[in-house]
């Protein structure tokens, strides 16, 4: 007769976990949808102090136009 000797050892399992990028790509892109919207409302703050500033010289020119008329007429009166 043969003696069987089972003999268990235990054994540790390492699961390790690995991410698969996921959550870089969601920063990213985050991070691009932030940047877009930034130079967006930057450039729409430009354009509107450009168009003030053409507003507001516009105004000065109609102003001086209406000054030297008021002169004019006022020349004319006397």
């Amino acid at each position: 007769m043969s003696d069987d000797r089972v003999t268990q050892t235990p054994h540790t399992t390492v699961i390790e976990r690995r991410s698969s990028g996921g959550g870089l790509l969601i920063g990213v892109a985050v991070l691009i949808v932030v940047l877009v919207a930034a130079y967006f409302l930057l450039v729409r703050n430009d354009s509107e102090v450009a168009k003030n500033s053409a507003v507001t010289s516009a105004a000065k020119s109609v102003e001086r136009t209406a000054d030297k008329a008021g002169s004019a007429i006022d020349g004319e009166a006397k």
